[in-house]
């Protein structure tokens, strides 16, 4: 009896690249929050890069994680310039 020939498949694991730089951009934004402009930068870079990869069906927690972390950099820092403002205000 002749025997069938085997063919293998060879999946490559998916990845979402957008989502992992929207996640290192937006845990950099957070980090660097008092840095003067380079986190509003990174935040919106890592909205972008999460809204982008959110459309992949693959790793979307990932995206999520990039939106929340380039959303909580950019509150931060404008919450950072009211209590600034709020204390120099006080001054006066």
């Amino acid at each position: 009896m002749e025997e069938q020939p085997q063919t293998t498949v060879n999946q490559n694991a998916e990845g979402n690249g957008l989502a992992v730089a929207g996640l290192v951009l937006g845990i950099i934004a957070v980090v660097l929050v008092f840095v003067p402009v380079l986190p509003y930068i990174l935040g919106i870079l890592a909205i972008i890069f999460g809204g982008v990869g959110i459309k992949k069906p693959v790793k979307t927690g990932m995206a999520k994680a990039s939106i929340v972390l380039g959303i909580i950099a950019i509150g931060i820092k404008l919450l950072f310039w009211v209590f600034i403002g709020s204390f120099f205000g006080a001054l006066v």
